[in-house]
């Protein structure tokens, strides 16, 4: 009844944004982390999610120093993912036995490079604001912002899902049937660096590959294809915030991590259900 409460008044409005929120980003979550987890690539996004701290930290040097005024950090971050995703999706296609080790050493670089240019910025800033999103301060553009890939993911997937479908479960048989697949893995992993950026507002940096790996998880005991998979892990995503975002409110704990660990828990829970099945 108070987080009921808190909805309704409207000297609160980040509660209603924080919902938003929820409902918008449990369909990149439940899209991307579809096929994320089903490609098994969910360590390239770990990667992009960890290396976009050095465009942040580019971005807030440039700013601050009047380099590129208003220059901001998101666009860098957004920048450097897309870079950052285009070199692991070369490496990962040119050359399989070094993609491990690519992949390690992008995440590290991207990390240190965040770290260093935040501490030449002027006006200090804390990198675990970045590391640690808060769902309850997510403002009207970011809302905007993931409206808008929401419906562009929609749209890509709603037009090339046969493609998508084919390179994710037999990408060899998507190769001889003329599928560019080389293409739309990079396209792939654009769209999934891009989607981490707007949503590392939501859960932060760290927990976003949580929330794209474990609604998933929790789907494919519902699931029989891809469609499937991509409706119930955006369901189950959206039902992970809003309880998650109840039990912070009530307890008065950080929302981010406590939907991370809300989904765990119910991860968990149904695999041991479904295992004693």
């Amino acid at each position: 009844m108070e987080f009921i409460e808190a909805i309704l008044n409207n000297n609160v409005p980040f509660i209603r944004n924080a919902i938003f929120a929820s409902l918008l980003s449990s369909i990149l979550f439940g899209v991307i982390g579809s096929i994320v987890s089903v490609k098994r690539i969910s360590g390239l996004a770990g990667a992009i999610s960890h290396a976009i701290l050095g465009g942040v930290g580019i971005g807030l040097f440039l700013a601050s120093n009047k380099i590129i005024s208003n220059f901001s950090p998101i666009l860098g971050a957004i920048i450097f993912a897309i870079i950052t995703a285009v070199i692991i999706g070369v490496i990962s296609i040119k050359a399989k036995q070094r993609e491990d080790t690519v992949i390690n050493a992008l995440w590290a670089i991207g990390m240190s490079i965040g770290i260093v240019f935040i501490a030449k910025t002027p006006e200090y800033v804390d990198p675990m604001s970045y590391l640690f999103g808060n769902i309850l301060l997510i403002s009207d553009l970011n809302l905007f912002l993931i409206f808008i890939m929401d419906i562009l993911v929609i749209l890509l997937t709603y037009r090339y899902y046969r493609q998508i479908q084919a390179i994710t479960f037999d990408e060899e048989f998507a190769r001889v049937r003329g599928i560019n697949t080389n293409l739309i893995f990079i396209i792939l992993l654009i769209i999934t660096a891009i989607s981490i950026v707007l949503l590392q507002t939501f859960v932060g940096i760290v927990m976003v590959i949580a929330m794209l790996t474990i609604p998933v998880g929790v789907a494919f005991h519902f699931s029989k294809n891809l469609f499937g998979l991509m409706i119930f892990s955006s369901i189950f995503s959206f039902l992970f915030s809003i309880f998650g975002l109840i039990i912070s409110w009530l307890l008065d704990l950080p929302a981010g991590a406590v939907i991370v660990l809300f989904a765990g828990v119910v991860y968990f829970l149904v695999s041991l259900f479904k295992l004693r099945k």
